[in-house]
């Protein structure tokens, strides 16, 4: 399993469609959930995914939600491999990068309530009511560095 992290600048043609078909296949077909995938933020993100084989089997983004005062988002994040361990270590992957990397001192996400517990175990927080977002129930969480 290998770790890569690249800016959309630095993904070549094979490596965007392999992201955007797995987020498509996930989160708009998976979770029968239409909604403006194409949203203008991979620009300015870092894409975060394990490969096993040629196929990504986890993925997540980073983006500075703030880059004056360091906040970064976390977002998008997907394991093809449930209940294996995969998301975690990609999360604590991603942290680290955001730490290191882009100096976050805080990272935000907006969780499917379903997988809020995930988030818990590295240690964010929740800081809102659960809401409604695309017809899925979301919390926002946040991580202090």
């Amino acid at each position: 399993m290998d770790l890569k992290v690249k800016r959309f600048d630095e993904l070549n043609i094979y490596e965007l469609y392999k992201i955007m078909k797995l987020r498509v296949d996930v989160f708009v077909v998976e979770q029968n959930c239409p909604y403006q995938e194409l949203d203008n933020i991979d620009q300015d993100a870092l894409h975060i995914w394990f490969e096993e084989d040629g196929k990504i089997i986890a993925y997540l983004r980073l983006f500075y939600k703030n880059e004056k005062t360091k906040e970064v988002a976390l977002g998008r994040v997907i394991s093809l491999k449930r209940r294996e361990g995969i998301a975690s270590l990609l999360l604590e992957r991603g942290i680290k990068i955001a730490r290191d990397d882009l100096a976050a001192r805080k990272i935000y996400l907006e969780a499917q309530t379903y997988a809020k517990s995930l988030y818990e175990k590295q240690g964010f927080k929740v800081i809102s009511d659960s809401f409604f977002e695309d017809g899925i129930e979301h919390v926002k969480m946040i991580l202090d560095i």
